[in-house]
């Protein structure tokens, strides 16, 4: 009878695969993708930046109530018909007021919008009508907690995986999550999509999600690790415990890739980039944890192998 579990041989483990490959002994593939991903992206970071919203730049937040339900297809096509395209719209109290985010407006230009948002939206409240001046001070400030927020979560989880595993696995994730921020970022700066204070808080979800399909990876070839014989290969036993994870790891991504598909489809401009954002990083993450996070720990273990008695080496660190 076949062994489906823990104790599963590797060749049980490939039969109970219909696609299976060595995803091991390819790793250079997977490195070489990621590098034509990351490397476009980084000089795409210093040939042009990124395109920072409001929230980074300054602008103007006006704040209005509506005498009846609008749509936000409304809104933001009259945004638009006055040349004020990169601005963002967020509906709440039934739809009757929004919330409006966009450039600093000049006098003649904010006399400009709201007379069109009168005249092709509906009638507002003037008396209700808040305006605020946004400057760029928040944003940064934002900014700098999170990536003071990134560099303590990631010397967090460098202590509980080397506690919990080994130092090498750590090292590991680490790049792994490395990985998927210069993408998802790298990304945004080549197609120069709009980056928003949600963009942060997408990165930050990104690296917990990511991070947690790893260790479900490396937690799996910690148990296989001490299972392997003499004559057996640590590659054919990370790849073995890649494949045993794989059906959970596709089960998770496309589960909430459905979920964020859903949201990027309906839920409005307000939340689209940080769910396009979203999006990548999921499938990066995935990507990073069965295609690179492992392959780094067989390089690393390749590199600090001893020798075995009788002369042969093993990766055993």
């Amino acid at each position: 009878m076949t062994k489906t579990g823990h104790s599963a041989t590797y060749e049980e483990v490939q039969k109970l695969h219909p696609l299976y490959f060595n995803i091991v002994k390819k790793r250079l593939w997977w490195f070489a993708i990621s590098l034509l991903i990351i490397i476009p992206g980084i000089i795409s970071l210093f040939m042009q930046g990124l395109n920072l919203g409001i929230d980074y730049t300054g602008g103007t937040m006006l704040d209005l109530t509506f005498n009846k339900a609008v749509t936000q297809s409304a809104v933001s096509d009259t945004l638009k018909s006055v040349g004020l395209e990169g601005s963002t719209v967020q509906l709440s109290n039934n739809d009757t007021t929004a919330l409006i985010r966009t450039e600093a407006l000049e006098e003649s230009k904010r006399s400009e919008l709201l007379n069109a948002l009168g005249t092709q939206v509906g009638e507002y409240d003037k008396a209700s009508l808040k305006e605020d001046k946004v400057g760029p001070a928040m944003g940064q400030e934002l900014t700098r907690n999170a990536i003071y927020a990134l560099i303590i979560a990631m010397g967090m989880m460098i202590i509980y995986i080397t506690f919990r595993f080994q130092f090498v696995f750590a090292v590991s994730a680490i790049l792994a999550l490395l990985h998927d921020v210069f993408v998802v970022v790298g990304i945004f700066s080549l197609f120069q999509w709009e980056i928003d204070a949600t963009f942060v808080a997408a990165v930050l979800t990104i690296v917990g999600y990511s991070i947690n399909d790893t260790v479900i990876i490396f937690d799996r070839i910690r148990e296989n690790e001490p299972k392997m014989k003499r004559s057996d290969s640590y590659e054919d036993m990370v790849d073995k415990s890649i494949w045993q994870t794989m059906r959970r790891s596709i089960n998770t991504v496309v589960t909430v890739l459905i979920a964020l598909l859903a949201l990027f489809i309906l839920g409005g401009e307000s939340t689209r980039m940080f769910t396009l954002a979203m999006l990548i990083g999921v499938f990066s993450g995935a990507y990073s944890s069965i295609f690179i996070a492992s392959q780094i720990l067989v390089e690393i273990k390749k590199r600090i192998k001893k020798p075995r008695r009788g002369g042969k080496e093993a990766v055993r660190a």
